[in-house]
């Protein structure tokens, strides 16, 4: 993997009134994350009958990350191929249509459709808009761009459930599939008008071994194996929490609490962890072990029985999950060619995906095996070993220099 000095020669189109031109790419951001939990939380109580098939509902909430982890990888290549802007438009377009057809169908058995045709969407406009984040910005910016991307991000994760809520709760799934559309319309017409157009780079022929290569370089495996246990563990957080709180007798509210604290904790953390990053106090070697370390602390802290257990462990997987987002992507950012960035940060977004969906399903299997006290600390571990490797190797290396 290269490591291109990534000025203006290089890709990037830093321009007057870049700032104002980020805006439609963090609404993209919310966007994906808003329609991922929005309608994933609400589907039980808006519709008696999914409660009563748990396979099915298991599969429609499957359905959208699913469909991200096998077409992220592909609309990362095509965002490099034919430009950024374009399939983060088209991706927008596709959620909208998608959002359309089932609020006009009004027919419970289309869910299965709509999730999957939005998901399909958000494959094509999420890594897009994380590759448009790199291009648009000097490189000594870039801490602090992916740090408000994953801000936002972060406050679709959160507001989801609630919101998609109290949509359903006024409206149904047709309202909640009808905002959502509104939304993306609103974001796409958005990016149309603030994005600019960021032509593809020229490109030297890839063959498959030179992609292999490419995505074995520990330049790309350190930050996306991080962002993959961060993501695992703040799935594990807001999966399991609740039912440790609910086990040492904490009503809904707490534990809800609890998972509030964990979501305000990631996304108050990245903008701060990416300006300190670009201010030098803080580097992608360093913060990323560091990050894993918070958050497997955090995991060991949910071992703790009662409120105090619960809270800490919040607190903490959100804290070092927020210190892991902004320096793994603009890590990846800095190691990779820009003719090559959306295909990064495809093959990144599906290490991620990855971790959401594995790091529950361990806990779980080790929990239904042993106990859930079991589970935290096994991923715990995994989580904190390579970082405690890292760790000594930067501590030992400078000893050894005569």
């Amino acid at each position: 993997m290269t490591t291109p000095s990534m000025s203006r020669d290089s890709g990037e189109i830093p321009a007057p009134g870049a700032s104002r031109r980020m805006w439609p790419l963090y609404a993209a951001g919310f966007t994906t994350a808003f329609g991922a939990h929005g309608i994933a939380a609400s589907l039980g109580q808006a519709d008696a009958d999914l409660t009563r098939s748990l396979l099915y509902l298991g599969l429609l909430l499957a359905l959208y990350d699913g469909a991200e982890v096998i077409l992220k990888p592909v609309f990362g290549t095509l965002a490099d191929r034919i430009g950024a802007r374009l399939v983060l438009l088209g991706g927008l377009a596709a959620f909208v249509a998608a959002s359309v057809v089932f609020v006009i169908v009004r027919d419970p058995s289309w869910l299965w459709a709509a999730r999957l045709g939005q998901g399909a969407a958000a494959s094509a406009f999420s890594p897009a808009a994380s590759a448009l984040v790199a291009r648009l910005n000097p490189q000594a910016k870039h801490g602090r761009a992916f740090g408000t991307y994953g801000f936002y991000k972060s406050l679709g994760y959160t507001a989801g459930p609630l919101l998609g809520g109290l949509l359903v709760w006024a409206g149904g799934l047709t309202l909640l599939f009808a905002v959502l559309a509104v939304l993306a319309a609103t974001v796409a017409g958005w990016a149309a008008l603030a994005v600019p157009s960021v032509p593809p780079l020229p490109r030297a022929r890839q063959t498959v071994l030179d992609l292999a290569r490419r995505l074995a370089d520990l330049a790309f495996l350190r930050p996306t194996m991080a962002l993959a246990a961060a993501t695992a563990a703040l799935s594990v957080g807001v999966g399991f929490l609740p039912v440790s709180g609910a086990a040492a007798g904490l009503g809904p509210l707490a534990t809800g609490a609890a998972v509030s604290v964990l979501a305000a904790c990631a996304a108050l953390v990245q903008p701060r962890a990416g300006r300190a990053l670009d201010a030098g106090r803080l580097t992608s070697r360093t913060g990323l072990p560091l990050g894993l370390l918070i958050t497997a602390a955090g995991l060991t802290a949910a071992m703790l029985p009662g409120l105090t257990g619960v809270l800490l462990a919040a607190a903490l997987i959100g804290t070092g999950t927020g210190l892991i987002t902004p320096l793994g992507f603009a890590s990846l950012a800095a190691a990779t060619s820009p003719e090559r960035l959306g295909q990064t940060m495809g093959a990144a977004e599906l290490g991620r995906e990855l971790g959401d969906a594995g790091g529950p399903l361990l806990v779980a299997t080790i929990a239904t095996a042993a106990s859930l006290t079991s589970g935290y600390a096994t991923l715990a571990l995994l989580i904190a070993a390579p970082a405690l490797i890292t760790t000594i190797r930067i501590t030992v290396r400078p000893a050894r220099k005569p």
